[in-house]
């Protein structure tokens, strides 16, 4: 079909590649599949800046001088309309973009076309025994594995763009129900935020942070809570209080601060992300430098807007403080 990104390495993410989630809760294993520029192109943010939401620019770029080194093709940028359409295969400006940006529509077919193929199918999910059935998605590729034990499992690979060399990622991931423009890739911060909480695991004494991980996810399912929302509580704390103090003996004063900072944060209507302007992040997390100048974003910006939902999520509360005090205490 002409020049096609290329692939990089999967990268697990979610609850099936943590220890800490309720998979009942989410039972899809989920990989982010790093897209690669081809040779004689180049993938730009825009507008220049990390945001929530962005475009991929695809640009074009001069290869006259790099022909020796890598396998012959013609210029895009130099050689005639006339002789590219003769001599070589279209750009990915005219295969997967509209206008000038990558379309996540379009690379999402294209991506399960090559699924369907199984050309990829090998060096991503590494198994050779199993019936492949490729399900309707816009903006993934979401796929059913059958094994010959007869085991089914739902593998939901969204595309992404890494920035830079850091651990954040624009990707094709979004709601399937919601509106949202081709062109428009999301910010992905799953691979960084599961890097920091393993290295959290590492510098604590115990597998005490574990346990609230675990009681957290679960004491979630079926409430108006996410477990995103705990999960980002829960790593400001940790990056605000000792780390000695995550111990056994202390388990549930831990449990009582995750408690009191969700509440805070509700009566405040003010969560901040975690990866926003957070000057308290470890080192070991790469940050682009856009993420780390940039202002924090209120995750609980709806509440703000919204006096019923304010309302609703502090009833909401109440409901999940009483129903682990009864788990706890009777």
């Amino acid at each position: 079909m002409g020049f096609c990104p290329g692939l990089g390495p999967a990268i697990g993410v979610g609850s099936a590649f943590d220890c800490w989630s309720s998979q009942e809760d989410e039972p899809i294993y989920r990989m982010l599949v790093c897209l690669k520029s081809p040779h004689g192109h180049t993938f730009c943010l825009e507008p220049g800046t990390v945001a929530d939401k962005s475009r991929i620019r695809v640009e074009l770029e001069c290869t006259c001088t790099a022909q020796l080194m890598v396998r012959p093709m013609l210029c895009f940028l130099h050689n005639s309309k006339e002789q590219l359409r003769k001599e070589q295969k279209p750009s990915l400006l005219h295969t997967l973009c509209t206008a000038s940006y990558l379309d996540v529509h379009k690379t999402a077919r294209w991506f399960q076309d090559l699924v369907r193929e199984n050309k990829a199918i090998v060096r991503l999910l590494r198994s050779r025994y199993c019936l492949l059935t490729v399900l309707p998605s816009r903006r993934s590729c979401k796929v059913e594995i059958k094994r010959i034990s007869g085991i089914t499992m739902l593998i939901e690979m969204s595309l992404a763009m890494q920035l830079g060399d850091s651990d954040i990622f624009m990707s094709s991931q979004g709601r399937e129900d919601i509106f949202i423009p081709s062109t428009t890739w999301t910010l992905n911060c799953a691979y960084a935020e599961a890097k920091f909480l393993w290295l959290m695991f590492y510098q604590t004494p115990d597998d005490t942070l574990l346990s609230c991980l675990q009681v957290c996810t679960r004491m979630l399912v079926g409430t108006g809570f996410s477990s995103y929302t705990l999960k980002t509580v829960l790593m400001h704390l940790l990056t605000t209080t000792p780390l000695s103090g995550w111990r056994r003996t202390d388990f549930l004063l831990r449990l009582g601060d995750i408690m009191r900072y969700l509440c805070c944060c509700l009566e405040e209507k003010r969560l901040n992300h975690f990866f926003f302007g957070n000057e308290k992040i470890p080192e070991e997390i790469v940050l682009p430098p856009a993420l780390e100048r940039a202002e924090p974003v209120n995750l609980f910006q709806h509440l703000a807007q919204d006096p019923a939902a304010h309302e609703q999520a502090m009833r909401e509360f109440e409901e999940l403080q009483h129903w682990l005090t009864v788990q706890l205490f009777f």
